[in-house]
């Protein structure tokens, strides 16, 4: 059963409203996503630099991956082409990255600011085909919130 994905926007823009820091913001909607939306082992933000390279920042969940090549993965797939990507099993994915073998299925969206692509938000879990259509758009949502709040 998929959460209520607006009640959690509305939640989402309460608990980051009126902070300005972007660091705190960004670390308190990871842990709201992680801890809110069921069946997630990680969620949290990749942020671009300059060179194409995404780097870890702030997320909930096991370690992971300091530095993304750039391009490369599902997190270089969406943050590459601007859109959403879901991966239903990361093992049949050719440029899977793999931080946490736990993780089975995967969702990216990449964070666009005036339309110019920041980074990704990227979630894991460790149960396959995991994030059905109403996720992608709830989720997206969330990141839409996410953006609009601090932006």
């Amino acid at each position: 059963m998929e959460p209520d994905y607006d009640l959690l926007c509305a939640q989402l823009r309460a608990l980051l409203s009126g902070e300005p820091n972007f660091i705190a913001n960004a670390a308190n909607c990871a842990a709201f996503i992680y801890h809110e939306v069921p069946g997630l082992n990680w969620a949290g933000f990749y942020f671009a630099q300059a060179d194409g390279e995404l780097v870890l920042g702030p997320f909930a969940g096991r370690p992971a991956c300091t530095r993304l090549p750039s391009g490369r993965g599902v997190c270089g797939a969406a943050f590459t082409s601007g859109t959403t990507v879901v991966i239903d099993d990361v093992s049949t994915y050719s440029d899977h990255i793999v931080c946490d073998s736990a993780s089975a299925s995967e969702i990216v969206i990449p964070l666009l600011f005036g339309g110019e692509r920041r980074g990704v938000f990227d979630i894991d879990s460790p149960t396959l085909a995991r994030f059905s259509a109403g996720d992608r758009v709830g989720l997206e949502a969330l990141m839409g919130t996410f953006v609009e709040t601090i932006g």
